[in-house]
């Protein structure tokens, strides 16, 4: 119940920033409950999967979401997910905690540049002002870069993916929360088959961790649209670094 109660909290703030939020579910089954690393990158992208199929369907009906931009940028990022899954079972798990959290800051930094050094943020929607060649190629960068990091530490790339979305493919604030979402659904599940044909997946962890964290994310997305731009920006970013200082505890 003390995993399943902590999840539930994680996911309100999961749902409310668009995150699937494997970087911060690691974090914490590692680092509080003592979960060996590889085991925590399988089980919480294969709870991703579920987590995210909540809150996407929560942002679905509040509008969030760009369908043709997640799907295709989501299929390429399964891909290269499933083949960045392959290549962490080979990396020594001191590394890797150090490569994770390394990660998570990383895309804090990304995103603090993108949300506060930029003075406006235009939804100019360049998937439909371009060809369908440059729609194309744009997402398929998106989801292949995406995609790896997802793979290979664990993480659900939300910030990375978020940048994507608002910088190379041109969506709002807002839809990039809500599309992000759907774009990790794909990647989650490629990532944790690759994990589990490795032996690194725990069923009975599987279900603590989404028992908590499904409920809690869908009642977190209702919030995307009712806070100030400012408040979600700041927890965009928050977010990884608290995960990031999480797994340097260990």
């Amino acid at each position: 119940m003390i995993i399943t109660f902590t999840m539930f909290l994680i996911g309100i703030l999961l749902g409310f920033i668009g995150a699937g939020g494997s970087g911060f579910i690691i974090a914490i089954l590692t680092v509080v409950f003592g979960v060996p690393i590889h085991t925590a990158l399988g089980t919480s992208l294969a709870a991703m999967v579920f987590t995210t199929l909540s809150g996407a369907y929560s942002h679905y009906r509040q509008g969030n979401i760009d369908v043709k931009a997640g799907l295709t940028a989501g299929i390429f990022g399964a891909v290269f997910s499933y083949f960045g899954s392959r290549i962490a079972v080979g990396i020594p798990v001191d590394s890797l905690h150090w490569l994770t959290a390394g990660m998570l800051f990383l895309s804090a930094v990304m995103l603090m540049t993108r949300l506060f050094l930029v003075n406006r943020l235009k939804g100019t929607n360049k998937s439909e002002t371009k060809s369908a060649i440059s729609f194309l190629i744009r997402a398929a960068f998106v989801g292949i870069v995406t995609g790896v990091l997802s793979g290979t530490f664990g993480i659900g790339s939300a910030p990375f993916i978020q940048l994507g979305l608002l910088i190379v493919l041109g969506l709002s604030l807002q839809k990039s929360v809500g599309t992000t979402m759907l774009v990790i659904l794909p990647i989650a599940m490629a990532g944790g088959i690759g994990y589990y044909f490795e032996g690194y997946f725990n069923v009975l962890l599987l279900v603590q961790v989404l028992a908590g964290t499904m409920i809690g994310s869908y009642i977190g997305a209702k919030f995307t649209n009712h806070v100030p731009v400012p408040i979600l920006k700041i927890a965009m970013v928050l977010t990884p670094i608290m995960a990031g200082a999480t797994l340097l505890i260990l």
